[in-house]
């Protein structure tokens, strides 16, 4: 027993002096980043508490695995101290990464793997409103079974299999989340405050998707749905498609883009854009700030008119296109709000797992930061909200399964059919006519592949579409305002502390 034990503190010992070796290098920049704003007592100092503490994680590690009345896996004890450093940054961005979650990074992205296609987040700790930390969902990925089941961004997933998300970790969630194609996952979704149902979702070999296009008169739609290694391919051959149609202006759709590669925002971004500024990134070790520009031809014309539409459910890169976009005065942007993901992560591997941690943040190129604030846009348009009195009535419609047995009953509904449907459920439960035949469309969309675009009920589009059509657009462009700009006005409208 004695020799397994000091068998399993060498493992410790040699992990741990691997974690040194690596924190020594990332390091020394820092140091040398920072020595005109600390003094060498102070930096030594820092490095006797850095040692202090590392000396004392080992001795307790040591004291468990001798004192502790069950023999316990050095793995277990190691994960455990790596989840905790990661949590007490209060960063759900930065985390420890198991074998597993390693694993799943690389599937995801080589652009596939099994799951139910829902990007999500969960808060660390208690929610600043005091409800419970329930995952919520960023954004569905469009054409998978998440989408399919209807599930919006702002939705909180409140249980999975029976088992609440508030307890559980990041890992744990997409752990259950995530699994073999083919096998069904329960979840219960909270919309709102009142709202709350049950969905059962086939899990499904996911496909990152990126790209979807096509030519609304001679405008060109263009919707991404990702930042991967595929998007400025595809998006090149959608730009090729939309030159053969003479298209005169363009709509690029980043409503429900969680964001992806800062590479590939960058891609895009150039498309667009006639040299200059993309985004910068700010870290601690001031070094490693850097201005990232252009870095591929302008390939959208300088002359065409170009809007963005952006909702709650743009995150990240999206946000980084968006935010240069609007920025530049290249663009003009609709919609609602965007997410407020202003953070860059990097994945460190170790052996076998590793971790994500956030690096530096990104700044537009009027030097504003987004994070947890999102970008807005020039004109808001929002969806028909509904109000308690409708979300009670939403309940009781969810769960009479009404729709789905009227999709299942007629797959391929008329818009006539549609119609009448709609108006008997309104007359039923009282509830707006244009969302319940959203609805609708949604339930029928769910068996086959979802239409590019829907100028019936976007109203978001419908929007974008007349503002290029009736001639506004360049004497709007001329009164948009930079987000500095809107930022210092901002800060101007605040209370004076007294």
């Amino acid at each position: 027993m004695v020799s397994k034990q000091r068998n399993l503190t060498w493992v410790w010992v040699i992990a741990t002096s691997v974690l040194c070796v690596l924190f020594t290098f990332a390091l020394i920049p820092g140091a040398a980043a920072q020595g005109a704003s600390h003094s060498i007592p102070e930096v030594l100092n820092q490095a006797q508490k850095n040692r202090k503490y590392h000396s004392t994680m080992q001795t307790v590690f040591d004291f468990i695995q001798r004192n502790y009345v069950d023999e316990v896996d050095p793995k277990v004890i190691f994960e455990g101290a790596m989840n905790g450093m990661f949590n007490a940054l209060e960063d759900p961005y930065s985390t420890f990464l198991t074998e597993a979650d390693m694993k799943d990074m690389s599937d995801t992205t080589k652009g596939k793997f099994g799951g139910v296609g829902l990007n999500i987040t969960k808060p660390v700790g208690a929610r600043p409103d005091g409800k419970p930390p329930y995952v919520e969902v960023a954004s569905p990925i469009e054409d998978t079974p998440g989408w399919r089941a209807g599930i919006n961004p702002g939705d909180f997933i409140v249980e999975i299999d029976g088992i609440a998300t508030d307890k559980l970790t990041m890992d744990e969630v997409l752990n259950m989340l995530r699994g073999m194609p083919g096998l069904d996952v329960k979840l219960l979704i909270k919309r709102g405050e009142k709202l709350e149902f049950p969905v059962t979702i086939t899990r499904e070999e996911i496909e990152v998707p990126t790209v979807k296009f096509a030519m609304i008169g001679d405008t060109a739609y263009l919707k991404l749905l990702t930042f991967t290694p595929m998007t400025l391919e595809r998006t090149i051959g959608a730009i090729n498609e939309f030159r053969a149609n003479n298209y005169k202006s363009v709509i690029l759709d980043l409503r429900n883009n969680y964001g992806g590669l800062l590479e590939s925002a960058i891609d895009i971004s150039s498309l667009f854009l006639n040299g200059g500024l993309v985004v910068s990134t700010k870290s601690r070790i001031e070094l490693e700030d850097r201005p990232l520009k252009t870095r591929r031809p302008m390939l959208i014309s300088a002359d065409a008119p170009v809007i963005v539409l952006i909702n709650k459910g743009s995150a990240s890169a999206s946000e980084i296109v968006a935010g240069a976009l609007k920025d530049r005065n290249r663009a003009y942007l609709v919609g609602e709000r965007t997410f407020g993901k202003g953070s860059v992560q990097q994945v460190y591997p170790l052996d076998t797992n590793g971790f994500k941690i956030t690096t530096a943040r990104y700044y537009t190129p009027s030097d504003v930061n987004i994070d947890k604030i999102g970008i807005p846009p020039d004109r808001e348009v929002k969806f028909p909200e509904y109000t308690e009195e409708d979300a009670e009535k939403l309940n009781e419609l969810i769960n009479a399964n009404k729709i789905p047995e009227f999709a299942a009953e007629n797959p391929k509904a008329t818009a006539a059919q549609v119609e009448a449907f709609a108006l008997r459920l309104e007359k039923e439960y009282h509830l707006n006519n244009s969302l319940l035949k959203r609805m609708i469309k949604n339930e029928l969309n769910r068996t086959s592949i979802a239409p590019v675009y829907d100028l019936e009920y976007d109203v978001q589009l419908q929007e974008a579409l007349k503002i290029l059509r009736n001639g506004s657009y360049q004497g709007l462009m001329k009164n948009t305002k930079t987000l500095k700009a809107l930022q210092e006005e901002a800060d101007k409208e605040l209370p004076l502390a007294s």
